[in-house]
């Protein structure tokens, strides 16, 4: 092997230019397509993420990888049909936000689990079970993947859903004015009636009130900040704050993990694009 590339110093130096260059030019194009096209960069990701891993696992027969793909696809298409209905039934917006809460929370776990056997086995924990250290990482490093991809894209698609849901209600709108005037008693969200005002007397859920002055039911307001990455209230548009909304600290775990997930987005989707576009441009060029 080395006796191959003896001799490449300079192509290899090439090479490595080559990499940096595209990825300095490729997050310039990035950030400013994030900034002027923000919709259509999310689309093209959603779409990516989607798609790409999934035609890497065919080619490379990870079975496993398409079986959990494939369950994870029907469940959120089924649900998508139901948010996208015109009119839309009083109960589907609560359905919509328990699936990709549950895949939000799944996720979240996922990862937990993926870090703490990663953790453990860097401190030789493993020798205990007599178990091979790189048996561990692995097992560790499969959940973590699954954790991040699946929380990255289960966010993605709840995000748009929430818009065309929300929209389609009536109480929300991307731009201008909403097309409903919103009663003291309805929640923006799914529509329904509030019909605990008063926490003290709830008994299932309870209501919350924004600062704006707009009340929602505890899990609709949670589901749409949490869930649908809203940081506005869902009728008048104004900033919530979410450290103030959620300040119980077994709650934010939650904000920091969704932060943490539009962090890796860029590891997931765009480095891998880069790597195989450069990888491509090498091999026009002729580098090895």
């Amino acid at each position: 092997m080395h006796e191959k590339h003896r001799g490449h110093e300079k192509m290899h130096s090439y090479m490595i230019l080559i990499l940096l260059a595209s990825v300095v030019i490729a997050q310039i194009i990035l950030v400013n397509w994030k900034k002027l096209h923000f919709k259509s960069y999310q689309r093209v990701t959603m779409v990516g993420m989607w798609l790409i891993p999934l035609c890497i696992s065919v080619h490379s027969y990870w079975w496993r990888f398409v079986f959990i793909w494939t369950i994870f696809t029907v469940g959120t298409f089924i649900v998508m049909s139901w948010a996208l209905q015109k009119p839309i039934a009083g109960t589907t917006p609560r359905w919509v936000y328990k699936w990709f809460y549950v895949i939000y929370l799944q996720s979240c776990a996922v990862c937990v689990f993926g870090y703490v056997v990663v953790m453990l086995t860097l401190l030789g924990v493993n020798v205990v079970f007599r178990a091979k250290p790189q048996s561990w990482m692995d097992v560790g490093l499969l959940f973590l993947f699954y954790g991040m991809y699946y929380g990255v894209l289960g966010r993605d698609v709840s995000e748009a859903v929430t818009d065309r849901m929300a929209c389609t209600i009536g109480y929300y709108t991307t731009t201008g004015v909403p097309v409903r005037q919103l009663e003291s008693n309805v929640c923006a969200v799914c529509g329904n009636k509030i019909h605990v005002l008063d926490n003290a007397d709830a008994i299932v859920e309870e209501s919350y009130k924004l600062p704006c002055g707009h009340i929602f039911h505890e899990f609709c307001i949670r589901g749409w900040c949490i869930v649908g990455k809203k940081q506005t209230c869902p009728y008048c548009k104004e900033k919530v704050d979410l450290k103030r909304m959620f300040c119980s600290p077994w709650e934010k775990p939650h904000i920091l993990y969704g932060n943490f997930l539009d962090f890796i987005r860029y590891l997931l989707v765009w480095q891998p694009v880069i790597i195989m576009a450069v990888q491509f441009l090498n091999s026009k060029l002729g580098l090895e």
